[in-house]
């Protein structure tokens, strides 16, 4: 099936280059097929899209946002009358929020389900534990949020063929960050107190370093914590006796939420900034809108954006589930768009590794994450987004363009 005969209009939200087809494989090449590497095809009468999330776990928090981001999409895509009279099955899998079963998930989606490309899990850890059988069965695999710049390049500088994201990349989270307290606040001398198991957190904290520094600020204080910690008043301490004036914190919302609540007790006052990862309700919940007061984060979007494609995805996602989309749900939207995208420009039969080649040639495609085209290293080039906390609420406070 050629590429001009599988283009089909859907509704207001996406124009132009945003307007799609499928997704992805239904019931393509059989098991020894895709255990072989030759990846699979659509066939029948339904077209498959994997989905392999944290729906429960300790960071089920990301996982089932992208999720419902990415059930908004595919409910807008059918109900629009599918792709070519093909309704799409979206199979979203728990990975439980476990390296492991994240692994399982891959293998189930590729091997059993035979589907042409699958969301990615939402943390970097997760996805990185995928990558390999993402290559090996040649079906691609789109990360909304996991920004650790292993998920798409080895060590050694090889680019993962069938690894993609839809966000931006830590180093370019760290290093806004850190222009940011160098211009906007005009901080100094500053503290970083990052989660030293998580590549997403040490991938971050790199970046902030090296930009501080290159900006004539200097790093005073580094401590350390890991996942799952509820104490942090040793840390805090050594913090505070430094007195920074700015206090970086990359890491994931539930240590973040008790990390900022201890450190307002403790009397720390001056700034502090993560990323992503601190985009979660509980965050508030853990923490407390007053403690949040005077802390900001880089993210991939805010939902206060006056640009029109962001309101109305906002009015959409808020006529669906009843509440503003946060930044996942924004990323699991966008993911879904960008494969569906991708089919659209495959000329033949849609198969895992002809999605693939369309992906990486993806140019200036207009998302509601913003505008991006994916790079050498399979990232998209797009801008980023400083938020700050205010009672508890997330405000716009301005755009960084790469």
């Amino acid at each position: 099936m050629g590429k001009h005969n599988k283009m089909k209009k859907y509704g207001s939200l996406f124009m132009a280059t945003a307007l799609l087809t499928g997704v992805l494989a239904g019931c393509g090449s059989d098991e020894d097929a895709s255990k072989s590497g030759s990846g699979n095809a659509v066939s029948g009468d339904t077209i498959k899209i994997g989905a392999n999330l944290e729906l429960s776990g300790n960071v089920a928090s990301y996982g089932s946002s992208i999720n419902d981001g990415a059930k908004l999409a595919i409910e807008e895509i059918n109900a629009a009358g599918g792709i070519d009279g093909k309704q799409i099955e979206y199979i979203p899998v728990d990975n439980k929020s476990e390296t492991a079963e994240a692994t399982s998930a891959a293998i189930r989606l590729a091997e059993q389900e035979k589907v042409v490309a699958m969301l990615a899990p939402a943390t970097s850890g997760n996805s990185v534990a995928t990558v390999q059988i993402a290559n090996q069965h040649k079906v691609p695999m789109v990360t909304g949020s996991g920004t650790a710049p292993n998920v798409t390049v080895n060590d050694d500088g090889s680019v993962n063929a069938y690894a993609f994201r839809t966000c931006f990349i830590d180093p370019f989270q760290g290093t806004v960050a850190a222009n940011f307290a160098t211009n906007e606040i005009k901080a100094k001398n500053v503290a970083i107190f990052a989660d030293n198991a998580s590549d997403y957190a040490k991938g971050l904290a790199a970046a902030f370093k090296e930009t501080i520094e290159a900006n004539g600020g200097s790093v005073i204080a580094e401590e350390a914590y890991v996942a799952k910690d509820v104490d942090f008043k040793s840390q805090l301490t050594n913090i505070k006796g430094k007195n920074p004036d700015f206090i970086f914190i990359p890491g994931y919302y539930e240590e973040v939420g008790l990390i900022v609540k201890q450190a307002r007790e403790a009397g720390i006052t001056v700034p502090l900034m993560g990323a992503d990862g601190w985009d979660s309700p509980t965050l508030v919940d853990l923490a407390g809108g007053d403690a949040l007061n005077n802390t900001f984060i880089t993210n991939h979007y805010s939902s206060e954006d006056p640009d029109a494609k962001i309101q109305d995805f906002v009015t959409a996602f808020n006529d669906e589930y009843g509440q503003a989309p946060n930044a996942f749900h924004a990323l699991g939207y966008d993911s879904i768009y960008f494969i569906v995208d991708a089919i659209n420009r495959v000329d033949g039969d849609i198969t895992s590794v002809a999605v693939q080649e369309q992906l990486a040639a993806t140019k200036d495609l207009s998302l509601v994450t913003g505008t991006f085209t994916v790079d050498e290293n399979h990232n998209p080039v797009k801008s980023a987004t400083v938020l700050e906390f205010v009672d508890g609420k997330q405000q716009f406070n301005s755009k960084v363009n790469p």
